[in-house]
This record gives structure tokens, C-alpha cells and sequence, in this order.
């Protein structure tokens, strides 16, 4: 037998190991599609059962198929998600939910496979009563108002005569014909910046939001209207949403809520600048009438003209009345009365004068003869002399000149030299 040749053709290649985790994948060693979808249902079966709450913004009722399909959508923001029961268990329920309810579901998340798809499987379904949305509501306003939303301080005042007026309203709705009728019967120069929106259902909140943002971007509007023509609770819930209410709080333009009811107040009324109670309501605040001011303009000239003539009327009489004073009327009789009583008094004081002159004159005359008989002339007159001598020194005793002195003798008419020939002295007595 001949011996068998050895094959030295190499191995085959045997396949490496995937990785196990998503973390030790390579751009030469990736997974399969199969596998990470597989490990996403893995990932996604291990979820237990939740309660969601949404919005019903897709539902088409199917009697003949085993599977109900609706779709979720969150009230605040964008965000979405199928779900999907079985039929028996949609007819099993007491009010079938339809677009636009709110509603809470058990479910338990699903991914499927074949198409990449994660759907949430309901077991339960429940519809949110009013009277909870009532009292979400109002957590939802105790909420703002503790941040300040609601403040007066932050309330703006209302334009006086706006050229441009925003308004946001319903498609082809009577709201909108009301507010535009009405404020241009008022006054027909007022111009509108039309967005017509959702203002109820899943858009209402986007659409609405998104209109206030674009109007209060306009320098050239003055004054933003929100306007619908009333509702039920649930019509009106998208002006509760906080998003939508956040959203008006930030308008920098003045806003006006024009609802169109009285009752269970949304939000939306409590941030705005101005509450109007219908959208008719709106048109008489956001404008002026016309006529109404012309008619004002003319009270208020009728009054300024009376009040002017009034003025002019007792600034008259008033004239008159000094007119017609004595003083005023025979301005020179006060002059004639002034005249008399000034030569009076000149009398007067000529005659005090006169008598104080004369008591002058004879107390000079009295102090004279007093002068004249102590004066050294009366003594010289009635014979004595002064002697002096050749010093000046007047002579008073005998001692005070010697034999021989030159003395100098003054009498009463004239003077005197001599010379000393003897002195005595004074005999005593």
C-alpha cells in the first residue's frame, strides 16, 4: 500500500469571538444588527410596568383587529410614544379614549425586533377626570404665583390708541370676527397682525406659543389679543399648560386674555396684562371708540370754555368792584384829606415852634443877666481894677509886688501902666 501523503494545504479560518460588551466593539470588530437589537428587546424586557400619562393625539378604532394602536403625546413638550392593546382590552373599557383625552396607561415597554420600534404595550387604561385636571391645575397656579408670575407689579398698562394690534386666535373662528368687527367700528385706523392657531387639541400649546413669540418680536405691534370664543374644561386646558403660560409671561409686549367665559379662569387670564371676559370685551379695551373720544374732546372743550369765562367773569367783577371805591372812583379826595391833615400838622409844629422858641429867648435872656452880673466887666464897672503885672500874674496881696514894680492896672473903660512906689499889707479885721 502505498503510504498516504500528509495534506499541507493550510487550516481553515476559524471566526473571532464577538464582544460581549458595547464598550469592547471596534470599527474591525462591530456587532450585527441582530445582535444589538436583540440586546435592546433584552434591555427593554427587563423594564417593569409603569404608569404613563399623555394626551391622545392618534387613535383610529379598528373593530376587527386583534390590536388597538394609539398614540401618546406629552402636554408640555415634544415627545411621543405608541401604544398598542389588545382589542378585547380597548372594548373592555368603560369610555373609550379618544383624540385629544387625557388619560393614564399601564404599560410595559416593548422593541421590536424586525422593525427597530419601541411601542408600549397598556394593560389598563384610564381616562383623567376633570376634576383632577382641576386640581393640577390649581398646584400648577399655586406654583406660579409663589414665583411671582401673577404680581400686579408686573402688569403693563394698556397702549392708548395702539396702530398695530396682534392676534392670536382660532382658524376662521368668531372670536377673531369679533375682536377685528368691533375694534374697527371703534376705530377704523387700528390694523391687525393676524396668526390664527390650534387653540384647543395637541397643537394648541405650539401653535399658540409659537404666535406670541413671533408677535411680541414685532416692534411695530403695541398691544397682543389671545382670543376664543369660551370652551368646556378640557377645550380650555391648553391655556392652563404651564409651557403656554410661561411662554405669555415672557411676552415684553402688553397682553390681553380674551377666553370668552367666567368661570374656572385658566392661567392664562391670571399672567396676562388684561383680563377681557369675551372677545368683544377685548375690542373695547385694546382701542378707543372714536366717537366716544370726540364726544370727550367736546365735553372738554365746552368745560374749559366755561371754565376760562367764569375766570374772566369774577376777574371782572372783581375790577369793577375796585373800580368803583372811593379811592379809586375820586382818586383826589384821599390827596385833599392827605393836603389838610399835612398843613394841620404843619401849624401844629409852627406853633410849637414859635412856643419853644420863645421859652428859649427868655431863658437866654435870664442866663444872660446871670453872665452880666458874674462877669469881671459888671465888677469892673462899679470901680475896681485889675492890677497885674509886668508876667501877666494878677496881683491879689500887697507882698506879691515890691516898691519899684511896673504893674499893669485894667478898669472898666481902658488900661493903665504904673510903678509900685509902696505896699501895705491888708489890716487884719
Amino acid at each position: 500500500m502505498l503510504d498516504a501523503v500528509p495534506d499541507e494545504s493550510p487550516p481553515e479560518a476559524q471566526p473571532l469571538p464577538l464582544p460581549e460588551l458595547a464598550r469592547e466593539t471596534t470599527a474591525e470588530r462591530p456587532w450585527p444588527v441582530r445582535l444589538l437589537s436583540a440586546k435592546i428587546r433584552d434591555y427593554v424586557a427587563k423594564m417593569s410596568l409603569v404608569w404613563v400619562e399623555g394626551q391622545v393625539v392618534e387613535h383610529t378604532y379598528r373593530p376587527r383587529a386583534g390590536v388597538q394602536f394609539v398614540t401618546l403625546r406629552d402636554t408640555d413638550v415634544e415627545a411621543s410614544l405608541p401604544v398598542h392593546m389588545l382589542t378585547r382590552v380597548f372594548d373592555g373599557l368603560h369610555h373609550k379614549p379618544e383624540v385629544g383625552d387625557h388619560v393614564v396607561v399601564q404599560a410595559k415597554p416593548e422593541f421590536w425586533v424586525k422593525t427597530g420600534r419601541m411601542s408600549m404595550r397598556a394593560t389598563a387604561v384610564r381616562q383623567v377626570g376633570v376634576g383632577e385636571l382641576l386640581a393640577r391645575i390649581d398646584q400648577l397656579r399655586r406654583v406660579l404665583a409663589a414665583e411671582g408670575l401673577f404680581d400686579l407689579d408686573r402688569k403693563r398698562p394698556l397702549p392708548f390708541l395702539p396702530a398695530v394690534v396682534g392676534l392670536v386666535c382660532g382658524r376662521e373662528s368668531k372670536a377673531e370676527h369679533d375682536v377685528v368687527v368691533n375694534a374697527r367700528a371703534r376705530w377704523p385706523q387700528v390694523r391687525f397682525e393676524i396668526r390664527e392657531v390650534a387653540v384647543q387639541g395637541v397643537d394648541a400649546v405650539r401653535e399658540v406659543s409659537a404666535a406670541l413669540a413671533d408677535l411680541d418680536a414685532r416692534p411695530e405691534v403695541e398691544v397682543i389679543v389671545v382670543a376664543r370664543g369660551g370652551g368646556s374644561v378640557e377645550d380650555l386646558l391648553p391655556f392652563s399648560n404651564e409651557a403656554l403660560v410661561r411662554a405669555a409671561a415672557a411676552c415684553t409686549t402688553p397682553l390681553v386674555s380674551a377666553i370668552g367665559h367666567e368661570t374656572d379662569a385658566p392661567l392664562l387670564d391670571l399672567v396676562a396684562d388684561h383680563r377681557a371676559s369675551t372677545p368683544t370685551d377685548a375690542a373695547k379695551r385694546v382701542v378707543p371708540d372714536v366717537a366716544e373720544e370726540r364726544q370727550r374732546l367736546d365735553q372738554a372743550r365746552r368745560r374749559m370754555r366755561a371754565a376760562v369765562t367764569a375766570r374772566v367773569e369774577r376777574e371782572q367783577h372783581g375790577l369793577d368792584a375796585l373800580r368803583s371805591r372811593p379811592s379809586l372812583a375820586h382818586p383826589q379826595t384821599t390827596v385833599d384829606a392827605r393836603e389838610r391833615e399835612l398843613a394841620q400838622h404843619v401849624r401844629h409844629a409852627r406853633h410849637l415852634l414859635d412856643a419853644a422858641l420863645l421859652r428859649a429867648s427868655g431863658e437866654i435872656g435870664r442866663l444872660a443877666a446871670q453872665v452880666r452880673a458874674l462877669s469881671p466887666e459888671s465888677t469892673l464897672a462899679r470901680g475896681y481894677a485889675v492890677v497885674q503885672r509886668a508876667d501877666g500874674h494878677v496881683v491879689r496881696a500887697a507882698r506879691d509886688v515890691s516898691p519899684g514894680d511896673a504893674v499893669h492896672v485894667r478898669v472898666a473903660e481902658g488900661a493903665l501902666d504904673a510903678a509900685v512906689t509902696a505896699t501895705s499889707p491888708a489890716p487884719r479885721g
